[in-house]
């Protein structure tokens, strides 16, 4: 099985590699773009931690939050200005960016600002989006549905292989189960890792609650670090946590983005478990038990 490389970053920007035994990279940032001044506030300070832990990242925000639950929620700053706001981070900062779009219209756009594009959970089945995606020619970010399982994501794969791009990565971000619900099933990870590509724990929303407040979604982010603990030791290689400096006054997904004075403590446990689960396979060999025949 071949096990492809991502590198995340053109022009001038710090380039962050993603894949087989490399080192774990960080994918993070607000929600949802909320001005330019916060934006540039929470990518100095994320930065900053990263550097202190010694881990590559890459700096996540939208610009359009198309899945909010009610009318009146808060949807983001939109395409241009959105997009001119992640593109003097990138400028200003050094590092890569990324964010998702959820109308195929804004796929060009994204890809000429964006060094990575992502596909919402919601819409990874959505050829067109998928086909779009492909065709900026940039990595793909592609979230596994709530609604999918880990084995079938192979189907989404290859909508984005068959429009000529073969840089993604796939991310869990739980399943649902019941109503208003959500729980991790670790397996989900390697069984995507089948694929051959790499494999990102989206670990904040994996602690939501979907609409579980009527027209909001609640969430327990006290989960967050027993969470990103397993799935680093599981066999991760990025990790995607959405940060705030004030959450409960974020003005979107509130109930789970990370509060960033746990960030430093979280990447640090992160990072140690991916480092020694590294470590664990060169001496005792690799994941490769199967069932007697």
């Amino acid at each position: 099985m071949k096990k492809h490389i991502l590198e995340v970053g053109y022009g001038s920007v710090s380039k962050v590699r993603i894949g087989d035994r490399l080192p774990l990279a960080f994918i993070g940032g607000p929600c949802a773009i909320e001005s330019r001044e916060h934006a540039f506030m929470m990518a100095e300070k994320i930065g900053e931690i990263c550097r202190r832990v010694g881990i590559p990242w890459i700096y996540k925000s939208c610009y359009d939050k198309d899945c909010r639950s009610a009318p009146d929620s808060y949807h983001g700053l939109g395409v241009n200005e959105g997009l001119r706001i992640l593109a003097d981070i990138r400028d200003e900062f050094g590092v890569p960016v990324v964010s998702d779009f959820s109308d195929p219209a804004w796929g060009p756009a994204t890809g000429e600002v964006c060094d990575m594009v992502q596909v919402p959970a919601y819409l990874c089945r959505q050829t067109s989006v998928l086909r779009a995606a492909a065709q900026t020619g940039r990595p793909i970010h592609l979230k596994k549905g709530q609604f999918m399982s880990p084995w079938n994501m192979k189907n989404s794969v290859r909508k984005i292989e068959a429009a000529g791009n073969h840089q993604i990565l796939l991310a869990d971000r739980g399943t649902f189960f019941g109503y208003n619900m959500l729980v991790n099933d670790f397996t989900c990870l390697p069984i995507m890792a089948k694929t051959g590509y790499p494999v990102c724990f989206d670990a904040t929303h994996s602690i939501q609650l979907p609409t579980s407040m009527g027209n909001i979604s609640g969430g327990q982010r006290e989960f967050i670090p027993f969470l990103v603990r397993a799935a680093a030791a599981c066999g991760i290689n990025a990790l995607f946590m959405e940060t705030h400096n004030d959450p409960d006054n974020a003005m979107s997904d509130a109930n789970t983005v990370l509060n960033i004075k746990h960030l430093e403590n979280i990447l640090g446990q992160a990072k140690a478990a991916h480092e020694f689960r590294l470590e664990m396979l060169d001496k005792y060999g690799e994941d490769n038990v199967h069932p007697e025949k």
